[in-house]
């Protein structure tokens, strides 16, 4: 089988505009159209179009000649044993998006939903889902436009892919179900004639291509290696801050020790603790060795960051892999039935993130307990409360912070390790990729709001000990919460400012580049 169709023109690298077909996406191109930072258009290239249009005839010739189809002269699942008529052929189409349609739970956001579309383009602009080029365009157009399908989270076993959330894709293009246009939730009928689009009749094996692919699983995933990275950034700054406060020792973190063994996550989380604590020639240690959660700070990071480029190769290899079955080959016009729709490389990978960053998690909750105890926090207040002032600090915040930990600790359990026989048995080994995910962005949530609740102590420590050298980078991410946080110098209610360090992480705005070595 030919593994990439012909030749095609250049990537247009204009920043506003992916193009979908010409060349592989990467995460960064999910990232920036889910974000609605960037367009999708598909590639226009002629070449190109006659690939797309080569598989839709493959598929066509191989009905003709009466070579069984899976899914379209077929039955589906455990009823593939069941013939299907020519003339009942687009009915069977449209009746497998409508009775998948049993998602539960929790609707996905805008920004996921817009996700699932690029993640579900990126496979089918392969050309060997004999899908015609009309849907991918539209596929394009829903992105760009953000009319997007409303997603329950919940009903995914991840093999036979995401089918059920992905019939809410399906669904859309045909102007069933419901959309989201603006936040708001729309009858897909009319969220499609508001922007002067007809809903589209899906031709045989088109349905199934939508929905047989593992899409959800892996849009989430996307999301969450972008925010993973973004974190472990966040964790080196704070830790590097937390240091300072307590008088730590910084040769914990010279670039010989990390030389020794080398692990390239834990030199990259070393090297960003060095950065943001320079200068350390002003820094007396309070003692020899710090504690754990401070010596070995970058080793637990470091797995955070090694797991997100594991993560990083797995997921953008099933972004821009063949993932439904069948598989129709251009070329050759060869009808291949497999198993490309198992998502276990990204269940492995999301849950090997979920557990580094409930480490992580853990060691910022450990890192909120030193400064807050006098016996550790070398020789500030109790809570970090100003003296004479009569609050409480950051008491009910250490409460916070364990609390928070120790959910993402109970979630890093894999959830691959649940895989169960479903469907009639057909489905008796799947992936459980896609609540691998769905956990990872959980866990990347609770560890964010430890981050959080984390920096806003270590500002307040830092406050109390005078500030810090300004050409430190914890002195710049301090005057940076500051700006929108004061000082605590009295007890008040702090989930406010929880939320407004939050945002400010989740907005980029604290000045920390996490593609910076």
């Amino acid at each position: 089988m030919t593994k990439n169709p012909p030749a095609r023109a250049q990537r247009d690298t204009t920043p506003a505009r992916v193009v979908i077909g010409d060349a592989e996406l990467c995460i960064a191109d999910v990232v920036a159209i889910a974000r609605g930072e960037a367009e999708a258009v598909l590639c226009d290239d002629p070449a190109y179009r006659a690939w797309l249009e080569a598989g839709r005839r493959a598929l066509d010739a191989a009905l003709r000649e009466g070579r069984p189809v899976y899914g379209v002269t077929t039955g589906v699942g455990a009823s593939q044993g069941n013939a299907v008529p020519e003339a009942e052929r687009k009915r069977v189409t449209q009746n497998l998006l409508r009775f998948h349609g049993v998602g539960t739970g929790r609707a996905l956001d805008e920004e996921e939903a817009a996700a699932v579309l690029v993640a579900r383009l990126a496979s089918l602009a392969r050309g060997y889902s004999a899908v015609r080029p009309v849907v991918l365009e539209r596929l394009c157009d829903l992105a760009t436009r953000r009319i997007l399908p409303r997603i329950p989270e919940e009903g995914s076993v991840g093999a036979s892919g995401d089918l059920t959330p992905l019939s809410y894709v399906a669904a859309l293009l045909v102007g069933e179900r419901e959309a989201l246009v603006d936040g708001e939730v729309v009858e897909a009928g009319a969220a499609l004639e508001r922007h002067g689009l007809d809903p589209l009749a899906l031709e045989p094996k088109e349905s199934l291509a939508l929905m047989n692919g593992t899409s959800v699983m892996t849009a989430l995933a996307c999301l969450a290696v972008d925010r993973g990275r973004r974190l472990a950034r966040l964790a080196c700054a704070i830790t590097a801050m937390t240091s300072r406060a307590i008088a730590g020792n910084p040769r914990h973190f010279d670039a010989a020790i990390f030389a020794l063994k080398p692990h390239p996550g834990t030199e990259q989380a070393a090297a960003w603790i060095r950065a943001d604590l320079a200068p350390t020639d002003d820094i007396a240690p309070a003692r020899l060795q710090d504690v754990y959660s401070l010596r070995c700070a970058p080793h637990v990071v470091g797995v955070l960051l090694d797991a997100l480029a594991f993560a990083e190769r797995a997921v953008q290899i099933e972004l821009n892999g063949v993932n439904d079955n069948p598989i129709v080959d251009p070329d050759t016009g060869d009808v291949h039935h497999g198993g490309n729709f198992y998502g276990g490389h990204v269940a492995f990978a999301m849950d090997g993130l979920k557990a580094a960053a409930a480490g992580t998690a853990d060691l910022l909750d450990r890192q909120m307990q030193l400064l807050c105890v006098p016996a550790t926090n070398g020789g500030l207040p109790e809570n970090l409360t100003p003296q004479g002032s009569g609050a409480h600090g950051f008491k009910a915040m250490t409460i916070s912070t364990s609390a928070l930990a120790a959910e993402a600790l109970k979630l890093s359990m894999p959830a691959a390790s649940f895989s169960r026989s479903t469907e009639s048995h057909n489905q008796d080994k799947v992936s459980m990729g896609t609540i691998a995910a769905r956990d990872a962005r959980r866990v990347l949530e609770l560890c964010e709001t430890v981050a959080a609740m984390l920096l806003l102590a270590d500002c307040q420590a830092l406050d109390l000990r005078g500030g810090t050298p300004d050409e430190s980078g914890s002195a710049a991410l301090c005057a940076r919460v500051r700006r929108e946080v004061p000082a605590l110098d009295a007890d008040r209610r702090q989930d406010l400012d929880i939320d407004t360090v939050l945002a400010l992480h989740r907005r980029d705005a604290l000045g920390l580049d996490p593609s910076a070595d």
